[in-house]
């Protein structure tokens, strides 16, 4: 397994990934919410993309979002069902966790839905606090976030 940055070439089997992911927790997909998928190098430019890849097929992926000058957000993460439970969610988040460091950022945050209790027990389990949640139009939302240390480029 290697993780990589996230190559145009990527973009059919990262949008397969991530909305197999979105189905599996909601049991189907409605496209027009996903258009983002569309075009991930466009969408997310301004962050960074990263692909876990086993023997050429990409089984994990995340982005980091610059959000405010002391904060960057994780959206779009996910890992095929098969690979979970074996550190590739844990390495994409400290890959992204790496990156807002490296951008001078303090904090990270990140929102999932709150009935998704195995994505809410992974942020806690990688050192995310719940600072509130939300109602949204698919229900409540949780929101998390990691303070970072180390984040000083001076350092």
């Amino acid at each position: 397994m290697r993780l990589r940055d996230f190559a145009p070439a990527d973009q059919d089997q990262v949008r397969t990934l991530v909305l197999a992911g979105l189905a599996g927790h909601w049991g189907s997909i409605d496209q027009a919410l996903n258009l983002d998928l569309h075009d991930i190098a466009e969408s997310y430019g301004p962050g960074r993309t990263v692909v876990v890849e086993n023997q050429d097929r990409i089984i994990g992926t995340g982005t980091v979002m610059p959000r405010t000058p002391d904060t960057a957000e994780i959206v779009r993460m996910s890992v095929d069902a098969a690979a979970r439970r074996h550190g590739v969610g844990r390495w994409i988040v400290e890959a992204l966790l790496d990156t807002a460091r490296r951008w001078g950022k303090t904090a990270v945050v990140l929102e999932t839905s709150a009935h998704w209790d195995e994505v809410v027990a992974f942020c806690l389990a990688c050192g995310f606090r719940v600072t509130h949640q939300t109602d949204g139009d698919f229900g409540r939302d949780t929101w998390f976030e990691l303070r970072l240390e180390g984040s000083d480029p001076s350092d």
